[in-house]
Parts: C-alpha cells; sequence; structure tokens
C-alpha cells in the first residue's frame, strides 16, 4: 500500500519521497492503527492523510473548525485532480445536494466537515451507510482544554471510535504539548495510538525580542534593512493593522493591508494571488 501512496505523492502532488515522519504516519491508516501527529508547520502534515485518503477504498472524512480552512483545502485537492467536497453552513441547498450525491455514488475521496456537523445524528446515519476508509482530526489541539485554541465541540468526537470501533482515527496537529497529546488521546478514545512528534528546529528562522518603543520608527528599522525584500507585519487589531499601513505607506512604503474586516473581492492581497 505504501508503494501506492508514494505513485499518489508524485501523481498529484508533485513529490517524489516522504517528509520526516510522513511514511510512518501514512502506515498508521493503512495498517488500522490510530495515531497522533504532531509536525510543525511546513512539515507536510495534512499529507499524512491526504495520500493515504486517494490511494485506499471508500471515504475519508477530515474533521476541520473553519468554514475558511475546508474550502482552501477542498479548492487546492480538486485543482490537484482529487474529487473533494465539504459540507458547511457557506454552501447552498443545492450545492450540499451535490456533494451528498458524491458521497452516495462513491465519486468523493475526501469530505471535509466541522465537528459540530459530524457528530449530528442525521449526519451519522450516512457516514453509517458508506464505506469509511478513516477519520482524520485535522488541528487536533482544539480537542483539548490545554490546546492553544480549545473547541468545546470537538469533544463530542469520542463518540466516533464507540459507533464505529474498526474505523482508524488519525489527530494531526502543529502545536501540541506532552499534556496536550495526552488529552487529544484520552478525548477521541484513541486504541494505542501510536505518537508521531516531529522536530521544532526550523533553522532558517531568527527570533528577536525587542523593547516596545516607536513602533513605527522599530517597522521601518526592519524594512530599510530589508530593501527590496518582501515581509509581513503582524498587529493586534484591525485598526492597528490600517494605522500602521496609512504610516508606512506615508514614508513611501509599498504596502497593503490585510484583515478579517476586508472584503475579499476588494483586498489587495486578494488580487496577488488570482
Amino acid at each position: 500500500m505504501i508503494d501506492n501512496i508514494k505513485k499518489s505523492l508524485a501523481a498529484y502532488w508533485g513529490y517524489k519521497d516522504f517528509l520526516p515522519l510522513q511514511k510512518q504516519a501514512m502506515e498508521c491508516i493503512t495498517r488500522g492503527r490510530d495515531s497522533s501527529v504532531v509536525l510543525a508547520s511546513g512539515g507536510g502534515k495534512s499529507l499524512c492523510f491526504l495520500a493515504p485518503a486517494v490511494s485506499m477504498p471508500g471515504l475519508a472524512v477530515v474533521v476541520s473548525p473553519l468554514i475558511s480552512l475546508m474550502k482552501d483545502q477542498v479548492d487546492a485537492l480538486t485543482e490537484c485532480g482529487v474529487t473533494a467536497g465539504r459540507i458547511d453552513s457557506s454552501l447552498s441547498f443545492d450545492e450540499q445536494k451535490t456533494v451528498f450525491a458524491g458521497i452516495h455514488n462513491k465519486k468523493l475521496k475526501l469530505l471535509y466537515l466541522s465537528p459540530e456537523r459530524l457528530v449530528s445524528e442525521d449526519f451519522l446515519n450516512v457516514l453509517h451507510k458508506i464505506k469509511l476508509s478513516f477519520v482524520a482530526i485535522d488541528e487536533a489541539h482544539c480537542v483539548s482544554m490545554w490546546g492553544h485554541d480549545f473547541r468545546p465541540d470537538y469533544r463530542q468526537l469520542g463518540l466516533l471510535k464507540r459507533l464505529f470501533p474498526s474505523v482508524t482515527i488519525g489527530a494531526y496537529t502543529a502545536t501540541a504539548t506532552e499534556q496536550v497529546r495526552r488529552d487529544i488521546a484520552e478525548q477521541l478514545s484513541l486504541d494505542d495510538p501510536k505518537m508521531l512528534i516531529g522536530s521544532f528546529d526550523r533553522p532558517n528562522l531568527i527570533y528577536k525580542v525587542r523593547p516596545k518603543g516607536s513602533i513605527v520608527r522599530q517597522v521601518r528599522d526592519v524594512l530599510d534593512r530589508h530593501k527590496g525584500e518582501s515581509g509581513i507585519v503582524y498587529c493586534i487589531r484591525r485598526k492597528d493593522v490600517d494605522g500602521m499601513c496609512a504610516e508606512l505607506a506615508s514614508k513611501g512604503y509599498s504596502v497593503a493591508p490585510y484583515h478579517a474586516g476586508m472584503d475579499d473581492a476588494n483586498s489587495p492581497l486578494k488580487k496577488c494571488f488570482v
């Protein structure tokens, strides 16, 4: 099976080999062993469940906390040629009907859902009628009350193991302490899960902490040291983003704001990626 997965990696994503821990994580799924996978951002965490999903018979269900994340993943998979879908409140009735048709016609390989929708009685009845290849819990730190982004609804997912005892469950996150990892496994009722913990050493990154002074002056100092390069300036509040952008623009810097209060159609960054 791992050879088939390797072929899928090349066919759909253009990768010829595995990144650290990817092969072990994928083997857990294909061998029916529950797992908890912690890989830093950029470590290929999503591929740990995406590649097996397109290589195995049945439908893989992926739990995700945000509609935007689900949409991005499904759009990217569709562009790669993978038959993926999502069910969420942003879809029209007809769009949801099309996805359900894909489920029942066995056309979909991956289905993205929120935890609330997955554990609803109606949807659990749907899952009982189809062949599940496995369930992937993405952003699994949301399960733990000690995680940095706790979502109470994620704790309902423990019922999956009771209702589908033969279905493999994988939990995936980029950030989880040992305490959080234990809590994830316990709350999800994972059966002797394999713990795969990647390295968080990022030698290409440098972290520096400076005393707060004139914020705009400090940001300008950084920009001036990296002339001709691109960068991202994070601010705590939306108005801070707009204020910083206006200040830098007035000083002649080429800048654009981006935050949740903006209309996607008018976002400067949105236009950059169309």
